[in-house]
């Protein structure tokens, strides 16, 4: 019974780099035994249009871009009720849900893998009525994350994020908020929250805890308070920089429900995209919501091409 193949990809994404492979990947699917539909996508959430509306039966969806666009498919499968697998072939210099998978960032190769490789089921989140794959951020450091420069992330890893979010770390917008995690309640000012399923946000390691497993029903969450003396800002930074829970300034951990009220509206972002203006935001965990194929841990390649991400910054 013959296969049948979407191909949702984002043309410019990655300053357009898909276009110099997309015959190759094409032929490598039709070899693989799919019919393959190609769709480029025309505008913003046109990923999720297309699969919202697709009344066809596919074997597979796979999408090229990047964490945005891979967003916006698992956004239409989930919101559409769709059970497909899901095959991401990362154009993008972060590509933070790639790299925390271990998807080659070697096009070629990522496409060899979705034709060889299994579907493996991992978590996915919703965000009041939308949903989002690896991260829900909003305050300091969602600007930090994506403008950091490349060749500080390469030299300095972690500590670059860091840096860059001291910088204005004095003069950052905070928000008066009441958390509730899991029926723990916390009600303070806050400058910064993030509840995530990944290994990494903006390109850097180490940021979303220790431990994280992508298919366990939980997000790994942190909210740093809003220092009101000197002391307190050196416990965040030291904390930050540690990557260690040692001070009250930071609330982190796992959990399967977060809610978040705020007294005025606070600007969130979803794997990268604006997420809106919020003034309540329940989070939840949906467990094993997606399957993204994978090649076997021990086939997949450390290197690949270097490559530009299709978002700038986490901020609209």
């Amino acid at each position: 019974m013959e296969k049948k193949l979407l191909f949702i990809y984002n043309p410019n994404a990655g300053k357009g780099m898909i276009q110099s492979k997309l015959g190759e990947i094409i032929d490598l699917f039709v070899k693989g035994g799919f019919r393959v539909e190609v769709y480029p996508t025309q505008a913003p959430k046109d990923a999720i249009r297309k699969v919202e509306e697709t009344q066809e039966v596919y074997s597979v969806i796979v999408c090229s871009g990047g964490d945005g666009t891979l967003d916006e498919v698992v956004t239409g499968m989930v919101q559409s009720k769709k059970e497909i697998p899901i095959g991401y072939i990362p154009v993008g210099t972060t590509n933070d849900f790639a790299s925390s998978l271990g998807i080659s960032r070697n096009m070629m190769q990522a496409a060899s893998d979705i034709v060889n490789g299994q579907p493996k089921p991992y978590d996915v989140g919703t965000f009041n009525d939308d949903v989002f794959v690896y991260v829900a951020a909003f305050g300091l450091f969602t600007e930090v994350t994506y403008e950091t420069n490349q060749d500080l992330k390469k030299l300095f890893g972690h500590m670059a994020y860091v840096l860059e979010g001291i910088k204005c770390l004095t003069d950052v917008k905070s928000y008066w908020m009441k958390l509730d995690i899991e029926g723990q309640i916390y009600e303070d000012e806050f400058l910064y929250g993030q509840v995530t399923n990944s290994t990494s946000v903006g390109g850097f390691k180490n940021l979303t805890g220790k431990n994280v497993k992508l298919d366990d029903g939980c997000f790994e969450y942190m909210f740093i308070r809003t220092p009101k003396n000197l002391i307190q800002m050196q416990e965040i930074i030291a904390n930050l920089l540690t990557a260690e829970d040692l001070t009250d300034m930071i609330i982190s951990g796992k959990a399967q429900r977060v809610i978040v009220e705020a007294v005025e509206e606070v600007p969130w972002t979803l794997d990268g995209e604006f997420g809106g203006n919020q003034t309540f935001v329940r989070i939840e965990n949906v467990h094993n919501g997606m399957q993204i194929i994978k090649a076997d841990e021990e086939e997949i390649p450390e290197t690949g091409d270097s490559q530009e991400n299709e978002s700038t910054a986490l901020q609209p």
